[in-house]
């Protein structure tokens, strides 16, 4: 049983898709692409040396224009704060006296745990307070 060159590139190519997909690296996805092309250019009867040397061109240039407009679309946008990075500089209310020892708040519509970074500072129930760090399920407030 004798497979066309053809038929192997296209295997190489689905061999190449399988860690993109997994891994997320969309370099995988380059070569792919390269060994489609190789792929063509074989199906159209080119040689060995034809084949190789488009799989490399399509690939290299893939990443080189590619990667630095992905790299470059990444950077544009700004982060999303998740979690508890997403409490960091929001207001409160406090329900419990909060003082350096502790008391309660209701942050994003829940009850938190609460100590005021100034030892300090007294804040009664009812005034608005600034959350400015979450240290393990105590937020800190000024």
């Amino acid at each position: 049983m004798d497979i066309d060159a053809w038929v192997w590139w296209l295997i190489g190519a689905v061999g190449l898709g399988i860690p993109l997909v997994l891994t997320a690296m969309p370099e995988f996805g380059m070569f792919a692409v390269g060994a489609v092309a190789a792929a063509v250019v074989a199906a159209l009867g080119g040689g060995i040396v034809a084949q190789v040397l488009v799989f490399v061109v399509v690939s290299v240039a893939l990443i080189a224009v590619v990667r630095p407009i992905a790299a470059r679309h990444r950077a544009s946008r700004p982060g999303e704060a998740t979690g508890i990075e997403a409490l960091k500089g929001r207001q409160a209310v406090v329900l419990e006296r909060v003082d350096g020892s502790g008391g309660r708040i209701k942050l994003a519509g829940e009850v938190w745990s609460a100590r005021a970074l100034d030892g300090d500072l007294v804040f009664e129930p009812g005034r608005q307070v600034d959350v400015v760090d979450i240290d393990g399920a105590t937020a800190v407030v000024m």
